[in-house]
């Protein structure tokens, strides 16, 4: 496992798909209040190894830059990131699909998000 700065995610990722993590398992991401942490998992098919990048957002605001360009995979992953724990993804356009029809003021995998406050069923 390893902790990086957002500005060398990207870099990180590349020298890792070079050493053989060529397959990304999953992307997340937890809130611990003051500060939201993004978990990418990534594989190496070939030798069963695992790795797992980790990357501290400040709140308010959190931010990432886009890894499409890496691993295709991570299309639908940021779009996660993006609508369930209100994170930017900075390189690209994030159009609402999971919560396409989404009216609470939070997100809701945030810990701040209230069920009742946060967001009301529509009529």
């Amino acid at each position: 496992m390893q902790e990086v700065l957002k500005e060398r995610l990207v870099e990180t990722l590349e020298d890792l798909k070079g050493e053989g993590f060529d397959y990304l398992d999953k992307i997340t991401a937890v809130d611990y209040s003051t500060y939201i942490e993004a978990v990418y998992m990534l594989h190496n098919l070939s030798k069963g190894d695992e790795e797992i990048v980790k990357v501290k957002l400040q709140v308010p605001n959190p931010s990432l830059p886009t890894i499409t360009g890496v691993f295709k995979a991570a299309d639908w992953y940021e779009r996660e990131l993006a609508e369930m724990f209100g994170i930017s993804i900075l390189g690209r356009h994030v159009k609402k699909l999971l919560l396409e029809e989404w009216n609470g003021s939070e997100p809701p995998l945030l810990k701040s998000f209230q069920w009742g406050k946060d967001y009301k069923k529509r009529d």
